[in-house]
């Protein structure tokens, strides 16, 4: 399979798991199990095959930021890298979902988390729990202590 063929199928798969976290309000326990477990199984698998199976160079590293730098040159570390941050991205979006149906935080509020997290991963994770702290914070003016 091609890197090209590659990048697309993680990416189809991934959306699978990002419209089944859309959807959660309606399937939650399917969305836990899909997004949540057997798509992230599936991008972990792709991962592991991808280090372990495309050749990698000498060059780079994760000593230096120059190092880094380099290891990006090479497309298979580009690849794995790729469906690293598709599958963790994917599981904290699936965290958010169940931590909100948990917490009892209404969807409204976890819809602009989703594409957040998919596009910027922890900067969606601040946003929700910037969201299940104010969800929070009333109690506390309210004579209720943090402990």
């Amino acid at each position: 399979m091609t890197f090209e063929a590659a990048f697309s199928s993680v990416g189809i798969l991934a959306m699978l798991g990002w419209i089944s976290l859309l959807a959660s309000p309606l399937f939650p326990r399917w969305s836990d199990r899909i997004a949540g477990l057997i798509i992230p199984l599936l991008l972990a698998m792709a991962y592991v095959a991808t280090v372990l199976l495309v050749p990698a160079d000498d060059s780079g590293g994760f000593g230096t930021f120059a190092e880094v730098m380099q290891l990006f040159t090479n497309p298979g570390a580009v690849m794995a890298g790729w469906v690293h941050f598709l599958a963790f991205d994917l599981l904290v979006g699936a965290w958010i979902c169940r931590t909100a149906r948990e917490e009892e935080i209404s969807f409204w509020l976890v819809i602009p988390c989703l594409p957040v997290t998919f596009m910027l991963g922890p900067a969606g994770f601040l946003m929700f729990c910037a969201i299940r702290g104010m969800k929070r914070w009333p109690l506390l003016g309210a004579g209720q202590s943090a402990s």
